[in-house]
């Protein structure tokens, strides 16, 4: 996904090294492969859309006008439990109050990609001309994404009802209050100059889950390669043991044709150079599930990843600060869109779906252990009396499963009250975008250990796909990084250099 060339609407003229179009962020386009490219420095942006700059601006002027003549959340007034309190003209120091007390995120320093993830969707929101936020604070988001600098955030601030701590943070770095982290900067590049935030500005630029929704789509883009990359790791498992090809038939897959499933069960074909029907092989009837129930079981999860993706899309574009500003109007709408059940539930689904997957990998790993399916010694062994071969990845598999199915538990099961009672509830939409990203982790050393079993035994098979297939392609990657040798010893050095191979299998 991430090789996917910008559409030309969302480029303008050619990076610093004319290699990749820049990205225009618009308020309306904003991408899962954009937010991701920004976020790694594998694009720059270009100036903002002129006709979104044009419509923030707008808006801001328009909530300037309706705070000086009326009651307006966060403006002329307080926030939480304090929205009953009344915050004069004269006050001009609310707003800078507001993200000062608002700045309290705690826990670990966030990397820098995350926090460009951050920002990217945030500037983009802000372009969608809801806000009502001087788009000044656009221009200065847009500077740091295209020098590298990015604010100090810390990772934990925010249950699901708006990234309040991250984007105070960002909020006083813009005004030079708060560090800029320059370790990733261009040389010779610096933070943006401070800017001014005034009272109308602070809860407009607060009111929004951009940490979060790049955050999810860092994770999303990195679990599409690893699902793809599974389909070719599975394919040679299944070469290696001499499974069937039927289970990937396309009249199997037509007569219960869930998208995912379908999908999966043409790239299997596609790996293997398997025709539309299969010709069922002599010997067993049906494989294990590992190798059966592959595309029902990796189809839901490519389906979840659509999902997500849907969802995000919707919240990259978004005007959902509250309260929406509509200079069309001329009003001020208090509004929860700001909740985020959409993206916390998206995200549980996505994990709990890859988690099925990786459960097949270790069920493949197994398989891959057993002579009676590869027909060879016990756990892939050498010549030696009771080698033990892969035996440990069976378990160093299995602890890394263990731990992807600690953070796939919902996070949205969590409750919380608070600001006095008047914000009752909570998405977690936070949380779930933190364990998404860890899944990844978990999920990369899980197919990593099969990949390493896999490669074994066809070497010790004797077995080379056809390198003009895709599973052949995998299969040459592979034995070009993995250590031949077959004697027992420490494996944990093939796993980590297959985990890594992973990237590159995706696109076999």
């Amino acid at each position: 996904m991430l090789s996917h060339m910008l559409d030309a609407d969302h480029a303008a003229a050619d990076g610093a090294d004319g290699a990749e179009p820049r990205i225009t962020l618009d308020g309306r386009s904003l991408r899962v492969v954009d937010v991701a490219r920004l976020a790694d420095r594998l694009s720059r942006p270009a100036a903002p859309d002129p006709t979104a700059l044009a419509l923030a601006e707008r808006a801001w002027e328009t909530a300037d006008r309706l705070a000086a003549t009326g009651r307006v959340y966060g403006r002329s007034t307080g926030v939480g439990a304090n929205r009953t309190e009344d915050v004069g003209p004269a006050d001009s120091d609310h707003g800078l109050r507001l993200l000062r007390s608002h700045a309290g995120a705690i826990g670990a320093q966030l990397p820098g990609r995350e926090v460009r993830a951050m920002m990217a969707v945030r500037a983009n929101q802000l372009l969608a001309g809801g806000a009502g936020l001087r788009p000044a604070v656009v221009t200065a988001l847009v500077e740091g994404l295209d020098s590298g600098a990015h604010p100090v955030i810390n990772e934990y601030g925010a249950v699901g009802t708006g990234d309040l701590a991250a984007l105070a943070q960002t909020g006083l770095a813009l005004v030079g209050e708060h560090p800029w982290d320059l370790t990733e900067a261009a040389p010779g590049r610096r933070a943006p100059d401070p800017i001014t935030l005034d009272s109308n500005d602070a809860l407009a630029l607060i009111s929004s889950n951009a940490l979060t929704l790049g955050q999810s789509a860092l994770a999303l883009a990195e679990l599409r390669r690893l699902l793809s990359a599974s389909l070719a790791v599975a394919a040679l498992s299944l070469i290696a043991v001499g499974g069937s090809y039927e289970a990937y038939a396309e009249p199997v897959h037509a007569s219960r044709p869930h998208p995912g499933s379908v999908a999966a069960a043409a790239r299997m074909r596609a790996l293997l150079g398997a025709p539309p029907r299969p010709t069922p092989p002599l010997g067993r009837i049906q494989d294990p599930y590992g190798f059966r129930c592959l595309p029902q079981i990796h189809g839901p999860a490519l389906d979840a990843a659509d999902a997500l993706e849907r969802v995000l899309a919707v919240e990259f574009n978004a005007a959902a600060e509250n309260p929406l500003i509509s200079s069309t109007d001329e009003a001020a709408y208090h509004h929860g869109n700001f909740y985020a059940a959409h993206t916390a539930l998206a995200l549980d689904h996505f994990r709990l779906a890859a988690l099925q997957t990786a459960r097949l990998s270790t069920a493949r790993l197994a398989a891959l252990s057993e002579p009676d399916f590869t027909r060879l010694r016990p756990f892939l062994g050498d010549a030696a009396p009771a080698s033990s071969g892969v035996m440990i990845l069976e378990y160093a598999a299995g602890a890394a499963l263990g731990e992807m199915r600690a953070v796939s538990h919902p996070a949205s099961l969590g409750h919380a009250v608070l600001s006095r009672g008047v914000e009752e509830q909570a998405s977690f939409a936070s949380l779930g975008a933190r364990q998404t990203l860890r899944v990844a982790d978990h999920y990369r050393l899980v197919l990593g250990c099969e990949l390493v079993a896999a490669v074994r035994a066809l070497r010790q098979r004797g077995l080379e796909p056809d390198p003009e297939l895709p599973a052949g392609v995998a299969f040459a990657l592979a034995s070009e990084v993995l250590d031949p040798r077959m004697e027992d010893r420490p494996l944990t050095e093939d796993v980590a250099v297959a985990a890594r191979l992973l990237d590159r299998l995706a696109g076999a």
